[in-house]
């Protein structure tokens, strides 16, 4: 019996599952729009994770480019005193993001996540009521809320930030899965 390849669709319907904690309806509405199964996303998800457990496995940027394919765009970046590359793959349940890839010298992944797309207007963000699930992407939220304060996620591939909503100052807690918005907490 022969595996279906990996490839784009099912990556989508990984970053889907991941998702799914927070934000039901909307992964619900997105697989259908993919014309996926709910079967067909846990499989891809158990296949995603076989590989990325795999002793012999691939390393995470050999693994990206099989699944994805060769990047749409790469980027030089600084961040202190390091160089790396940026990878951007486009993701088409999100035509106005890309999955971002960090490589650092040697090929090591630093981060993997949902980045605006180069070019692609992000959502304005005023108060914390501007904040939509999916709408905005980690960098966003943070620079329209600084000074936000990075917090651990909840589980590998979930981050937060801690912001304050400047019209009332409460403190909050936003949330994102890759690097998406999925909701917010009190603080």
């Amino acid at each position: 019996m022969t595996t279906a390849p990996f490839g784009p669709l099912e990556f989508q319907l990984v970053l889907l599952r991941r998702m799914s904690d927070h934000q039901p309806g909307l992964v619900e509405e997105a697989r259908q729009e993919l014309n996926a199964s709910l079967s067909e996303m846990r499989e891809a998800n158990r296949r995603w994770q076989a590989m990325v457990r795999a002793p012999r496995g691939r390393g995470s940027l050999r693994r990206y480019r099989s699944v994805l394919g060769e990047p749409e765009s790469s980027v030089r970046r600084r961040i202190g005193d390091l160089e790396c590359d940026a990878l951007l793959w486009p993701v088409p349940l999100w035509p106005d993001l890309r999955f971002e890839v960090m490589v650092a010298p040697g090929a090591a992944v630093w981060n993997e996540w949902l980045v605006r797309a180069p070019g692609a207007a992000g959502p304005e963000l005023r108060t914390v009521e501007d904040l939509r699930p999916w709408s905005c992407t980690v960098d966003e939220v943070a620079c329209a809320f600084a000074p936000a304060r990075p917090m651990e996620g909840s589980a590998p591939t979930r981050w937060a930030l801690a912001i304050t909503d400047p019209v009332t100052g409460a403190p909050h807690v936003a949330e994102f899965t890759w690097g998406l918005f999925q909701r917010l907490l009190p603080g």
